[in-house]
C-alpha cells in the first residue's frame, strides 16, 4: 500500500520507518531539509515541502495514497491548516495527530474521525493497523505477544468459539468480543464500542463484531488471512 506522512518529527519519522519496514511505499514530507536528508535511507521517499502550501501539497500523489497521515505536532496551527487543505483537495482518508482537546474538537468539526495521540508506541500501533485493514487496534504485551482487535473473519460469522476452535488451530486466545454502534451528536457520527464480557466456548461471533485476541502476531495474522 501507499502512504503519505506529513511531518517527520519524532512521531512522524517513527510511523514512516515502521510502515517502510512493513513493506509499504511511504512518502515522508517535512519542511526541514536536514530531517528529510536524515531519513532518506529509512523511508521509501522523502521530500522537503511546506505542508500548508496548496501548490506543494497538490504535487504529491494524493489520489494514489491509501491514507495521508498528518503527523505534525509542534505547530498545531500548521497541523490544522494541513488537514483543512487535504479536505479541500478531497483526500479520501486523512488521519490526524492531536496534542490537545481543542485540536481534537476542531478535527471532529472537520469530520476527521481518525486521529492518533503522539506516543511512539501509537506510531507502531497505527503502522500495524494500516498494514492490515482487518486490525482495528493492538498493543504489545511483550516482545513475542500482542493483544489485537480484529474484525471477525467472514468464515466464522455465526459460529461459537467452540465450533471455530481458534485456540487449537491458530494458537491464539479470544479474550472478548466487541459490538460497535454508531451515534450522532451535533451532526457528528461517532462509533461506540461495547465489550460482551469474558469470552466463553459458547460465545457467538456475529457479523461486524470485533474479536479481542491474545497471541503471537504471526499466529494472529494467520487467523486473519485464512479467515477471509
Amino acid at each position: 500500500m501507499k502512504y503519505i506522512v506529513l511531518g517527520l518529527g519524532h512521531f512522524g519519522r517513527s510511523l514512516g520507518v515502521h510502515l517502510t519496514e512493513l513493506g509499504h511505499e511511504v512518502i515522508g514530507a517535512d519542511k526541514s531539509l536536514n530531517i528529510v536528508e536524515q531519513l532518506k535511507d529509512k523511508i521509501t521517499h522523502t521530500v522537503c515541502l511546506d505542508t500548508t502550501d496548496r501548490e506543494a501539497v497538490s504535487s504529491l500523489p494524493l489520489k494514489d495514497a491509501h491514507a495521508v497521515i498528518v503527523a505534525i505536532g509542534e505547530d498545531e496551527g500548521a497541523s490544522l491548516m494541513t488537514v483543512a487543505l487535504l479536505k479541500q483537495l478531497k483526500v479520501k482518508r486523512i488521519i490526524g495527530r492531536i496534542v490537545s482537546d481543542l485540536q481534537k474538537t476542531v478535527l471532529e468539526a472537520m469530520e476527521i474521525n481518525e486521529y492518533i495521540m503522539p506516543e511512539e508506541e501509537a506510531a507502531e500501533r497505527l503502522a500495524m493497523r494500516l498494514d492490515n485493514i482487518d486490525i482495528v487496534d493492538s498493543f504489545k504485551v511483550s516482545d513475542r505477544y500482542s493483544i489485537v482487535e480484529t474484525k471477525v473473519p467472514q468464515r466464522y460469522v455465526g459460529m461459537t468459539l467452540r465450533e471455530a476452535n481458534l485456540t487449537n488451530l491458530y494458537k491464539i486466545i479470544v479474550l472478548t468480543t466487541v459490538k460497535i454502534t454508531e451515534t450522532k451528536k451535533d451532526g457528528i457520527t461517532k462509533e461506540q464500542k461495547e465489550a460482551s464480557g469474558i469470552a466463553t466456548s459458547e460465545t457467538v461471533m456475529a457479523e461486524g463484531d470485533i474479536l479481542v485476541v491474545f497471541g503471537e502476531l504471526s499466529d494472529i495474522n494467520k487467523l486473519i488471512q485464512k479467515g477471509e
